[in-house]
């Protein structure tokens, strides 16, 4: 019987732009098809592309690859543009449906605090539309713990959705001020 590349253990590595169109791929369904992201229209690979890169410069973002396949992503971003604010970080992780419940997200994050950490990061937060009970697992089994919900916060496909708010202890202190 041949090797299913899905069967593979996922690898980690750092995202090159010249992943943006396999990364939007994986973008696309969530943005089309549900409110987990309040993006209306898909970003062009264009676009996606510079974000890499920006997060890259001032953050991280990983990939996760099976076989050769892109599986998923995480990455961090400013949390808020104010200077005291800059020892904090919000995050994203993005898994393709077909690699779901395979621990790729929890890989994914791993590795991705542990580089916002190097980089002196002491917070990460996230974000999570609602509903969205995987969403809640997987930030409540890396670590995260809930801080508070926004009430009709963003409105897609019709309706209001709340975005319940997470928060992750990386570092007790920046590497220096």
């Amino acid at each position: 019987m041949p090797d299913d590349p899905h069967d593979r253990a996922p690898t980690i590595r750092t995202a090159s732009v010249s992943d943006a169109a396999a990364l939007v791929e994986i973008y696309r369904p969530f943005v089309e098809r549900t409110a987990v992201s309040f993006e209306i229209d898909v970003p062009s690979v264009d676009a996606f592309a510079e974000r890499i890169a920006k997060s890259i410069e001032g953050w991280a973002y990983l990939v996760a690859e099976v076989g050769g396949r892109c599986a998923g992503y995480a990455y961090g971003s400013m949390h808020r543009a104010r200077p005291a604010y800059r020892w904090s970080t919000e995050v994203s992780a993005y898994v393709d449906p077909v690699f779901h419940r395979r621990g790729i997200g929890r890989l994914l994050y791993a590795r991705l605090f542990d580089a916002l950490a190097q980089r002196g990061y002491c917070s990460a937060y996230a974000g999570i539309a609602l509903p969205n009970d995987a969403s809640i697992a997987l930030h409540r089994g890396v670590g995260f713990e809930p801080v508070g919900v926004f009430r009709a916060v963003g409105r897609k496909f019709g309706a209001w959705h709340d975005v319940s708010w997470w928060q992750r202890r990386l570092r007790d202190a920046p590497i220096s001020e």
